[in-house]
């Protein structure tokens, strides 16, 4: 099962190259960079936080990028340790800079859609769509730079909605608390 689905991440990401260019690797770096250390993220939340009436959706977001962040990046990324794809390719075709961590999973997919899981149940309609869109695009970004494989995608927006839609169970315990 294992070689079919590394069979599939190849065959994805040999498909993937053929959409490469000069104009879209720029925009492909850019979007991939809107997610690098969640700073999208972190910035959306400034005006909800700001906002009497978002203010705990700006607030359940920094909790689903924490405990996203926690479970992702310092804890399954180590245990599984998976090589990314961009580690063979020759410098000459690297879009952006070789990330020093391991692909599994994919940090910037699991931040990414926790933050959905979050809008998609505390934000209205017109936050919520852009941010899948922007989300979506941040995941495909990381596979069309071929720094993570499908696989680490699929498993990061599972990984973000499970994060997210947790996180607002615990934002709603610690608020029924504290505030």
């Amino acid at each position: 099962m294992f070689q079919k689905l590394k069979e599939l991440d190849l065959k994805v990401l040999k498909s993937i190259k053929k959409l490469h260019n000069h104009r879209n690797n720029k925009i492909m770096a850019v979007i991939t960079h809107l997610g690098t250390g969640g700073t999208v993220w972190f910035a959306m939340c400034i005006p909800l936080i700001i906002s009497k009436q978002m203010r705990s959706a700006g607030l359940n977001i920094l909790l689903s990028l924490f405990i996203t962040w926690l479970v992702g990046e310092i804890t399954i990324k180590r245990l599984v340790g998976r090589v990314r794809p961009s580690e063979e390719l020759p410098e000459d075709e690297q879009i952006i800079k070789r990330p020093k961590y391991y692909s599994f999973p994919s940090g910037h997919s699991a931040s990414s859609f926790s933050v959905v899981a979050v809008s998609a149940l505390r934000c209205p309609v017109w936050i919520v769509i852009p941010t899948f869109v922007l989300a979506s695009l941040i995941a495909f970004s990381r596979m069309y730079l071929r720094v993570h494989y499908m696989t680490d995608v699929a498993a990061g927006v599972i990984l973000g909605l499970g994060c997210g839609f947790s996180s607002v169970a615990i934002y709603n315990v610690i608020a029924a608390h504290v505030f």
